[in-house]
């Protein structure tokens, strides 16, 4: 049996992997001076590409745009600003969209249909297109370009998420990079959020889409910051081939551990989302157990982290932990009294449905923490899920009431 081994590397952006490049430039769009918010990715080669969309009925035109140019799931490039999402901007929109690919295009020597497009900010408002036409003149692509990249991204998010593994399997190497931007209107329904993913592993289009769908369930499509969806949300992984491996598809040698690395890079990304939720101050991390199928176990763990009143209680470490309990009861899933089982943090809450005695003040000092841990076991299968989500603080008000002023 061969080695596996597989190592996060250290300061690993998008660009880590071999053959891809990126840059971004301030074209002021956004109103924050000096703020990148225009920026390019390219792969010295064409890439196998995969993505994954909004579920929202309101889509925005880059949306649009991707989900028809990758029905061939192929591309070379991504175009991405912030500032302004061209989301509810009708035949103008979708033709600015396209525009953007075919300035891109345009510079970086290939063809508009193989640049896909992204845009996050504010809806209803069309793109400031002369200043785009002038800012993608200015990008300058480079090899460590990821960091860029990732700050043109954000919007009110505090940090840019940025991570990259590498792995060696035997005589195989390759790397899988991404970059992620998103800290309000994040909820699971593939959440609410950009998360671009390369890799320089040749992957069959069939094994990638699978691969990346298998990710997201278990990363993206388990945080929860307010409730809210986005028109927006894209993900996309492109893959060069330029690590010169074979192949690799559902019967591969290789198959399990790139499903594995993948899910640790989008799991990675994930929490680094959550921890970053607007005016957030904690990291809360749900795992149920013992559920009769991962749909329910999911569900539960969702509908918990996605509780105002859980995430109020952990942001006052107000030792309210009978909202735990409610809020699975109110997911739905098939659940017996008599059988669950709370803890919080290091602390037994319930047993078998029996409420154990406890001094408040240690649930008091979890809720303290700044990663706060609950686990929720059901007993009744073998299911499990884990989500993240974040407290809900008087400052996600202040954030999202004063966002376009």
């Amino acid at each position: 049996m061969e080695t596996v081994e597989i190592e996060f590397i250290p300061e690993g952006t998008i660009t880590s992997p071999k053959g891809f490049a990126a840059g971004a430039t301030y074209a002021r769009i956004k109103k924050a001076e000096d703020s990148l918010d225009l920026g390019i990715l390219l792969s010295e080669v064409p890439c196998v590409t995969a993505g994954l969309f909004t579920t929202n009925n309101i889509k925005s035109a880059p949306v649009i745009l991707c989900q028809e140019r990758l029905q061939r799931g192929r591309a070379v490039a991504m175009v991405v600003n912030s500032g302004c999402s061209n989301v509810f901007t009708g035949e103008q929109g979708l033709a600015d969209a396209a525009e953007m690919a075919a300035l891109a295009a345009k510079g970086i020597g290939t063809e508009p249909e193989d640049v896909l497009v992204a845009s996050t900010g504010v809806t209803g408002q069309l793109l400031p297109m002369k200043l785009i036409r002038e800012g993608i003149s200015q990008i300058v692509l480079a090899n460590d370009g990821g960091h860029e990249l990732a700050k043109a991204i954000m919007t009110t998010d505090t940090v840019p998420k940025e991570t990259a593994v590498a792995v060696r399997a035997g005589e195989s190497e390759f790397t899988i990079g991404g970059v992620a931007k998103g800290s309000g209107m994040i909820h699971p329904d593939l959440a609410t959020m950009f998360c671009f993913l390369t890799t320089d592993a040749a992957v069959e289009l069939d094994f990638l889409r699978s691969a990346l769908q298998k990710a997201v369930d278990v990363s993206l499509n388990m945080i929860s910051i307010d409730g809210d969806t986005s028109p927006s949300d894209t993900v996309l992984i492109m893959a060069n081939g330029l690590a010169g491996s074979e192949p690799i598809s559902h019967s591969s040698r290789l198959a399990d551990t790139f499903q594995q690395t993948l899910d640790r890079v989008c799991i990675y990304l994930a929490k680094a989302l959550a921890r970053d939720g607007e005016g957030a101050t904690k990291l809360i991390e749900v795992t149920v157990y013992g559920a009769i199928n991962i749909a329910e176990a999911r569900l539960a763990a969702r509908t918990i982290v996605s509780s105002p009143l859980v995430k109020t209680a952990v942001h006052g470490a107000d030792p309210n932990w009978g909202r735990i309990i409610v809020a699975a009861g109110r997911s739905g899933v098939e659940l017996v009294e008599s059988k669950i089982d709370l803890d919080i943090g290091n602390i037994s809450v319930v047993k078998g449905g029996r409420v154990l005695p406890l001094s408040e003040q240690n649930v008091v000092q979890v809720f303290r923490q700044s990663e706060v841990p609950i686990r929720l076991k059901l007993n009744l299968g073998t299911a499990s899920a884990t989500a993240w989500g974040c407290d809900l603080s008087e400052e996600y008000v202040t954030i999202n009431s004063q966002y376009m002023t």
